[in-house]
């Protein structure tokens, strides 16, 4: 799945079920006062909450340690996971899982319509700090894991883009990397009568909302009025096809906007499902999209990315929230961002 996709989604759920969406901002402070916590957030902000959930991944024990005041014997091992994108390797829409020879396996997943998904490492850090970086010793590493399989090997210099991020994985005490536990923890923290705080150690994306259910349960106690679970049966925004199929949604889609280039409609409706619509509004014709910047991306788009999906640079909307930046040569990837910041 897509990672950056799957946040963006979850986040515009909230905001339409009533929640208030805070990107690009910090918690810096937090106190406990009157039953309740009080708040520093960046940009000279405070808000009052009655409980704070920690789901600070790699920095959840930093929040807890300098951010909340709250000791905890809980800790996480991070290690860092690279991944490699190649052009494509391979016909067909299946994965590879890849067995190394050093135990470990390796994924090939076709990503988009041109290229490879190849991952990933796992790299012991000794801390959080820094944006975390695909080496060239990673990147060797991949291109020999895959090369074993493939009739024509693969080296780094065919290699169109790296990205790395950091698994906050739960300390167990094992010694492998690979060996720690994927699975979550959770720890609730508040004597009686005091505003709770819950942390999340550890964890993985594929279990996010059965995590989510889980923590709403240690916090209902707390919340008398709280509705059960709900979420397991519940399409995520832009995935209620009303009834269709996916397909036929797609092929509505497409004839409402027929006079609208096709390949341009494709990436809309694969990053947004029916919110495609609100993407494109009234738009009748190319020249309503306003500037082409490539890849599928115009205009039209780019505004709906600042104005609803939170995206304040060009690596935001060419790298999380569209995966444009792989089909754009320097020339296009610096326009758009000339753009967004005008």
């Amino acid at each position: 799945m897509d990672d950056a996709r799957l946040v963006i989604s979850n986040a515009l759920d909230a905001e339409r079920r009533g929640a208030t969406i805070l990107a690009h901002t910090e918690c810096l402070a937090a106190r406990r006062e009157n039953g309740a916590w009080r708040i520093t957030l960046s940009g000279a902000r405070e808000i009052r909450a009655l409980a704070i959930v920690n789901a600070a991944g790699p920095w959840v024990k930093r929040v807890l340690n300098e951010r909340l005041a709250q000791p905890s014997r809980d800790a996480v091992r991070l290690v860092k996971g690279s991944h490699i994108v190649l052009p494509r390797l391979y016909a067909g829409d299946h994965a590879f899982i890849l067995q190394n020879d050093d135990r470990r396996v390796v994924f090939m997943i076709p990503y988009g319509d041109r290229h490879t998904l190849v991952g990933t490492t796992d790299v012991p850090l000794e801390n959080d700090s820094g944006t975390p970086q695909a080496s060239e010793a990673e990147v060797a590493y991949l291109c020999r894991a895959v090369g074993r399989y493939l009739a024509q090997p693969v080296g780094p210099a065919q290699v169109v883009w790296r990205y790395a991020g950091v698994r906050p994985l739960y300390d167990d005490g094992s010694s492998d990397p690979s060996a720690i536990t994927r699975d979550y923890t959770l720890r609730l923290d508040a004597e009686p009568g005091e505003a709770p705080v819950l942390s999340v150690f550890g964890g993985k994306i594929t279990t996010y909302r059965r995590l989510a259910e889980h923590a709403l349960e240690k916090l209902a106690p707390y919340f008398p009025g709280m509705k059960g679970e709900w979420t397991s049966g519940t399409p995520l925004l832009g995935a209620d096809f009303g009834g269709s199929s996916r397909e036929q949604a797609r092929d509505a889609f497409f004839a409402r906007y027929a006079a609208l280039p096709q390949e341009m409609l494709r990436g809309i409706f694969r990053r947004h499902g029916m919110l495609a619509y609100e993407v494109l509004g009234d738009a009748r014709a190319t020249g309503d999209l306003g500037e082409d910047f490539g890849a599928g991306l115009t205009g039209r788009e780019l505004r709906y990315f600042a104005e609803r999906e939170w995206a304040a640079s060009a690596e935001d909307v060419l790298w999380r929230r569209t995966k444009a930046g792989l089909h754009m040569d320097e020339r296009r990837r610096a326009r758009l961002a000339e753009a967004l910041g005008a």
